[in-house]
């Protein structure tokens, strides 16, 4: 199934599209859960209403009642998720991140996956990501996928951790440079230079939706991998050029290592990571490794970013600048 939120008559809505058209689940069931967190809680019994609605939907019904996939007002498909991690699992990316760095490729990479836990009340979706000031000192986007966990569970083996994920998304990483590199100075983060903005979207797919892509992990890794391409464009322009079947580390690992004597809930959204070319970061230090007069380029105000992943859709954004000239760079203090 490919799940929605959405905005109709002032009102938040979940649903599915089928046939390019956004159905309703209040059309068919008036009892059935509001929010999408709601429904993913409910499992396999709320899952199984939701199929039983998907394929009367493909019979023609409640069509009338439908709306336009494109003209819809599409809201981030959880909103509300209980927490947000973010991976490190394609290699391309951190080698050619260290290579312009001019340092070595860490082994620890390959040992084992990592992640870190970003705001989950700044999730949202299509739409204005409204910047602050600081933010647009090397503002950066980050194309990425992600999960969406769908029932509870601790301490997890990578060979089971599959069950656990209710659907795929779209994740870009949102990531004012300036203010994450600052920090990191502090061996601690990233953390101020992310939590302002983690976009998802623009829904949710079911597994089954991308088994027909299915591939074989990275040699000695186990887990789900899928042949979908991923790309972004920059004021239309492509700027980024991947695949999520180049993931080193599994999903599948990253959440045996998430779940490691803790409990994992429905409605957790972890990130892949960022694919290979898939930020300015890279492209920049790539770019300037080659060629010394190689002019960066970070996002600016009015910029749109569209992502586009195999089988789960298009995500749209603008880049949009607050009214404010605070500015927490310029505070800093003066050490002497």
């Amino acid at each position: 199934m490919k799940l929605v939120t959405f905005i109709h008559q002032n009102k938040t809505q979940i649903g599915f599209v089928v046939n390019h058209k956004v159905f309703s689940f209040h059309s068919f069931d008036s009892n059935f859960p509001n929010t999408m967190l709601e429904f993913i809680q409910q499992g396999e019994s709320a899952m199984n209403k939701a199929r039983e609605y998907e394929q009367k939907a493909f019979a023609g019904e409640k069509e009338s009642e439908a709306l336009d996939y494109e003209n819809t007002c599409l809201l981030a498909p959880l909103p509300n998720p209980t927490s947000c991690r973010d991976g490190y699992a394609f290699r391309q990316h951190v080698a050619a991140a260290r290579r312009n760095r001019k340092v070595d490729m860490i082994k620890e990479f390959d040992e084992y996956p990592i992640f870190y836990f970003t705001n989950h009340n700044a999730v949202q979706g299509p739409g204005d990501v409204l910047c602050m000031p600081d933010h647009f000192q090397k503002l950066d986007f980050e194309l990425e996928a992600a999960i969406v966990i769908g029932k509870h569970g601790r301490n997890i083996k990578a060979e089971n951790a599959d069950d656990y994920i209710f659907g795929y998304t779209i994740m870009n990483d949102m990531s004012a440079r300036t203010l994450q590199m600052e920090e990191m100075l502090l061996n601690l983060g990233p953390a101020k230079g992310k939590d302002f903005s983690t976009v998802i979207g623009p829904m949710i797919v079911t597994p089954d939706e991308l088994m027909p892509f299915k591939k074989s992990p990275k040699p000695n890794h186990v887990g789900n991998s899928f042949n979908l391409e991923m790309k972004c464009w920059v004021n239309g322009v492509e700027v980024s050029s991947g695949n999520m079947g180049d993931m080193d580390w599994t999903f599948a690992e990253i959440i045996e290592r998430c779940a490691y004597g803790v409990n994992i809930f429905p409605g957790e959204v972890i990130g892949s990571g960022t694919v290979g070319t898939g930020c300015f970061l890279e492209l920049n230090g790539t770019g300037l490794l080659h060629n010394p007069d190689f002019k960066p380029q970070w996002l600016q105000e009015n910029d749109v970013v569209k992502m586009e992943i195999t089988g789960l859709g298009r995500l749209v954004n603008k880049i949009v600048k607050e009214d404010s000239d605070f500015s927490i760079l310029a505070n800093k203090k003066i050490v002497s």
